[in-house]
């Protein structure tokens, strides 16, 4: 028994040298070897954390300070009807034609209107798209109510611009 002890002890000292084929360098590596082959990579299971994308910020314009087409206003029709109904600013007889408008600036409208054998007609009106209520009407817009309670793109329509400079002018 003492045998085959000694002889398991002898086999398993044996294996623990260098592994086959690996020897100790001698001298340093010259530039003339040729580079080894590369081993196998291990990717990384989850993709490596990156910054989200840069988005630009662009300023929102607030809803009154610009007087654009009304995409949720009333029509140009809708302001005749107001003018020629409750109103009494037109005539049932009198040729109407939309020049400019209806422009909105938070929920205050602009027009301008072509109204044969007389001037212009500048109309502001407020409120909702169906039922728009009449601010003023007339060649000069201007009014008291008008640079007060309006937004800035009203005011910039009715009392900033001249004739000259008017939409539809």
């Amino acid at each position: 028994m003492a045998v085959t002890l000694a002889v398991f002890a002898v086999a398993a000292l044996s294996g623990c040298g260098a592994p086959p084929g690996v020897r100790t360098p001698t001298a340093l590596p010259t530039g003339s070897a040729s580079a080894p082959a590369p081993g196998p990579s291990i990717a990384p299971t989850t993709p490596p954390v990156t910054a989200p994308p840069s988005v630009p910020v662009t300023p929102t314009t607030d809803a009154g300070s610009v007087a654009t087409a009304c995409r949720n206003g009333p029509t140009g029709q809708r302001v005749v009807q107001l003018l020629r109904g409750r109103a009494g600013v037109l005539p049932a007889n009198v040729r109407v034609q939309v020049r400019t408008g209806p422009l909105c600036a938070a929920d205050w409208q602009f027009t301008v209107l072509a109204v044969t054998g007389h001037e212009e007609l500048q109309v502001v009106t407020r409120g909702r798209a169906s039922a728009p209520e009449l601010v003023t009407a007339g060649t000069d817009v201007c009014t008291i109510e008008v640079r007060a309670a309006g937004p800035p793109g009203i005011r910039a329509l009715a009392c900033e611009a001249g004739p000259a400079t008017r939409p539809g002018a």
